[in-house]
This record gives structure tokens, C-alpha cells and sequence, in this order.
């Protein structure tokens, strides 16, 4: 079974009023059984992307070339971890130019200059990992957006 008929089935059991086409809620849903956990507001700017015709849903063909972009952003970051389990910031930028953005590298590296400075803060044991309360949490999101 090719990939567009395993896509079409998929499609098919989110859109489970047979509509033709499915909403941000559907499509959260349906990618987090494949554990891939977005907020709304992501997935609304995931369906605006892919939107061709701006009816604000996401139709099979759109849901198409959406995967096809999250399998090239999948591909692009797994061919430049190589194995270590994590990424410099040197490859996070080859990986967003691999896949089609076009970055100002000064702004690129002080974005994870700020990054890596809020996440130092809370790593006051310096053991690499932090846990955070939903307070700490709210203030990271707010203090970085990336």
C-alpha cells in the first residue's frame, strides 16, 4: 500500500463526518495518538500554512503536502543529529535552511543565545535538564519565543 493510500485512509478516520475536509481540533486529535502533541494554536497555524483555499479546514490534498513537509522537516533534523540524541545550534540552522527558510544567521544564533540563557537559569544544578512548574513554564513560553 503506497503512502497516499495509507494518507487517504487516515484521513478518512479523522474526518468522521465525511465532510471532506477536517478542522484543527480534528487534526490535533489525530496527531496526538501518533504522539505528536500540539497545542491548538500550532495545529491553526499548521492548517493556515497548508490552506490553499482558505476555508480555514484542511481538504486530503492540503493534509497531503502538509505531511509531505513534516516528513522533509523530519528527515532534515534526523540526517543532522547523527546519532548524539541532541542537535547544536549549528545544525538546527542547517536544518531550517535545508528545508526552505531563509535566515539571517546573526538573528538565528542570538535567538539561541537568549534561548540557552533562559533554559541556564533554571539549570542551577548545571545537570543539562530542567523540570518546571506551570509558573516557571508560563514565564519561559512568554520570555522565548522561538
Amino acid at each position: 500500500m503506497d503512502n497516499t493510500m495509507i494518507l487517504r485512509e487516515w484521513f478518512d478516520r479523522v474526518d468522521s463526518e465525511r465532510t471532506g475536509s477536517i478542522t484543527a481540533a480534528q487534526l490535533q486529535n489525530a496527531l496526538a495518538v501518533g504522539n505528536l502533541n500540539f497545542s491548538i494554536s500550532v495545529v491553526q497555524q499548521m492548517i493556515r500554512m497548508y490552506d490553499f483555499d482558505r476555508n480555514g479546514t484542511m481538504s486530503f490534498d492540503e493534509f497531503v503536502a502538509l505531511n509531505k513537509f513534516l516528513l522533509k522537516v523530519q528527515q532534515a533534523f534526523a540526517d543532522l543529529e547523527r546519532g548524539r540524541n541532541y542537535l547544536l545550534p549549528d545544525d538546527v540552522h542547517e536544518a531550517l535552511v535545508k528545508i526552505g527558510f531563509s535566515l539571517d544567521s546573526p538573528a538565528f544564533y542570538t535567538v539561541c543565545e537568549s534561548a540557552r540563557n533562559l533554559f541556564n537559569s533554571f539549570d542551577t544544578a548545571k545537570q543539562g535538564r530542567v523540570t518546571l512548574d506551570l509558573n516557571q513554564f508560563v514565564y519561559c513560553t512568554a520570555n522565548c519565543r522561538i
